[in-house]
């Protein structure tokens, strides 16, 4: 690992990005070009003193989700994404891996919704980027380690892991079981989701006799009940939109026109993002507090 080039790189890079290309307010007493630390920390989902630490030459060797976290949060391009592997010693993602880097189009995407939630999620329901409306309906997934940021470890084995009606249960976990069996046939040299449905086959029962029923279920959309501790339940319809090209997944809530959710939402906008305001799209700052999350929509 070439640490001193490394470091020069990331805040080179840090340096250049503007408050506005994240969706962070610039306010008028910014005195540091560019993003501030702990704004791309809290994007990527480390600590200051670790993005310090790397920054200034004298950090330990990130691991590759970190890697790609700080290529999403610099959005970077695929080749400056590659380099930065590079230079950390590491191997890029290879062809027929899934793909976890976010192209920055889609994130400028998603910093337009400012009244709707969005995720990103990539082909093994990995989450890889949110936006505000979405920690304000949902909370932070930031609060969850990194590794475990991901929509099936949750539902079946996380902590966050969320009790539904019986019937409810297992219509999603048959959704999510599917998807990732989908995935298993289009990616099967993925170490990555291969230690994925092995940790779960392990751990959890119910993915292990979903596993082995080896269903297919087509779900693109659906009505998701989501409970906001201040607002109550909220019914909203949950859309998929695909990536093409990145195998990624975009979900984004809504609610017709008129109707109490819709009226949820705009409250939300309101009072949900006081607390997050200062936060775009990426990882930010907040318990996770919706019903949701461990479900994904899909």
């Amino acid at each position: 690992m070439d640490r001193t080039e490394f470091g020069s790189t990331l805040r080179t890079w840090r340096e250049r990005l503007r408050p506005s290309d994240v969706g962070v307010p610039a306010g008028l007493r910014r005195r540091t070009p560019g993003l501030r630390r702990e704004e791309v920390a809290a994007l990527a989902g480390v600590s200051v003193d670790y993005l310090t630490r790397l920054e200034q030459g004298r950090g330990p060797h990130p691991s590759d989700g970190v890697l790609s976290a700080l290529a999403r949060a610099l959005r970077v391009t695929d080749a400056e994404r590659d380099h930065l592997f590079h230079l950390a010693g590491s191997t890029p993602p290879l062809p027929g891996r899934i793909r976890s880097a976010v192209r920055p189009s889609v994130l400028r995407l998603m910093d337009r919704f400012t009244d709707l939630p969005a995720l990103l999620l990539d082909a093994k329901s990995d989450v890889l980027a949110w936006n505000p409306m979405a920690v304000a309906l949902l909370g932070d997934l930031s609060s969850i380690p990194p590794a475990q940021r991901n929509i099936a470890r949750q539902a079946f084995t996380g902590t966050h892991r969320v009790e539904f009606h019986a019937e409810e249960r297992e219509r999603l976990d048959r959704a999510l079981v599917s998807e990732l069996r989908r995935c298993a046939a289009r990616y099967p040299a993925d170490p990555d989701l291969q230690r994925l449905v092995s940790d779960l086959r392990a751990a959890s029962a119910d993915f292990e006799r979903l596993w082995t029923l080896r269903e297919l279920d087509e779900r693109h959309g659906d009505t998701k009940r989501i409970h906001h501790p201040e607002l109550g339940v909220l019914e909203l319809d949950c859309n998929a939109l695909v990536v093409h090209g990145d195998d990624q997944v975009l979900l984004v809530y809504s609610a017709a026109p008129g109707t109490p959710a819709a009226e949820a939402l705009q409250l939300l906008r309101v009072i949900g993002l006081q607390d997050v305001g200062h936060i775009s799209t990426g990882y930010a700052q907040a318990p996770i507090q919706g019903q949701d999350i461990t479900q994904g929509g899909r």
